[in-house]
């Protein structure tokens, strides 16, 4: 495997693993609820990555980190695995799940600019053609997709829920810009780790303030609850963000966001299967989203 094109494919395996962690956080959401889901997930990430730092790293914990890279990994995770996601869970409440994939779509174009003024990374234009045109397919596949029966969940427009949403898109974009600002050839693992426990940190305190532990604890009571999280947790902040951390090392933080923004394509074979609408416009715009893919991998 050519190592130019490393991070293009970690990008893309980064959209495979959040399909699949969509998935089973979703189905975890239905049993436990939202928030044991949310705070459930990291503490499983955390036993995941110390379990797999220590077998290949030989750390149970990120010790050997520097102090540069704790301090910015740890924003990092804040920013992006708790005001980000915070947002757009509350978007998908708000606006509906479609409208919401629709506005964080645009979490490359926020990715590109900010590498450009905090990575001084400058993109070519096949770079550029290639991450308009996989937005644009995107947005036309979101925009075309409906359930056959509209559910009453699919939400409304407001400006509300948009700015909810655009949250989670910057939250996305300055995640990744910090992650690659901080880690200056750390291992990704072990950054992965020390974001998700930054992020734990922030959830702990937040749960204790808000007096929220009860519902935790019926959660933990909730086997197929808890078996589904662990399984999110695993393709999601352990496999994904590690991939997605990857990524941003051997890529333009920009390209790698466009590629990561493939998974609410990835799912709609799964919502075919389930019985809802696709239709042409949800395969063009699949197409469109493919071709924009190849300019990336190949630009």
């Amino acid at each position: 495997m050519p190592v130019s094109r490393l991070g293009e494919l970690a990008a893309l395996g980064t959209s495979v693993s959040w399909t699949c962690s969509a998935l089973f956080f979703s189905a975890a959401g239905r049993r436990i609820g939202s928030l044991a889901t949310n705070i459930l997930r990291l503490g499983f990430a955390v036993i995941f990555l110390s379990l797999a730092t220590l077998v290949l790293r030989g750390h149970l914990l990120p010790h050997d980190a520097s102090a540069f890279t704790w301090r910015w990994l740890a924003l990092s995770g804040f920013v992006g695995l708790v005001f980000g996601d915070l947002c757009q869970f509350r978007a998908f409440v708000v606006l509906g799940p479609r409208l919401t994939l629709l506005v964080v779509s645009l979490a490359p174009l926020f990715t590109a600019a900010l590498g450009r003024v905090v990575l001084g990374e400058v993109l070519s234009l096949q770079q550029l053609a290639g991450m308009a045109v996989t937005i644009a397919g995107i947005a036309l596949a979101l925009t075309a997709h409906r359930n056959t029966v509209r559910s009453a969940a699919e939400g409304h427009w407001s400006w509300r829920g948009a700015l909810l949403a655009l949250g989670g898109a910057v939250g996305q974009a300055g995640a990744l810009v910090l992650s690659k600002y901080g880690m200056r050839g750390y291992d990704p693992m072990a950054s992965t780790q020390i974001r998700v426990i930054a992020a734990l940190a922030c959830f702990l305190v937040g749960f204790t303030i808000a007096g929220l532990w009860p519902r935790v604890v019926a959660g933990l009571r909730h086997s197929g609850g808890l078996r589904y999280t662990a399984l999110g947790a695993l393709f999601g902040p352990v496999i994904g963000v590690t991939l997605s951390l990857v990524a941003v090392v051997h890529a333009p933080a920009g390209v790698a966001a466009s590629l990561m923004a493939l998974a609410p394509l990835l799912i709609l074979p799964v919502s075919a299967w389930r019985g809802e609408h696709v239709g042409w416009g949800g395969l063009a715009g699949a197409v469109l989203a493919v071709a924009g893919v190849a300019l990336l991998v190949t630009g």
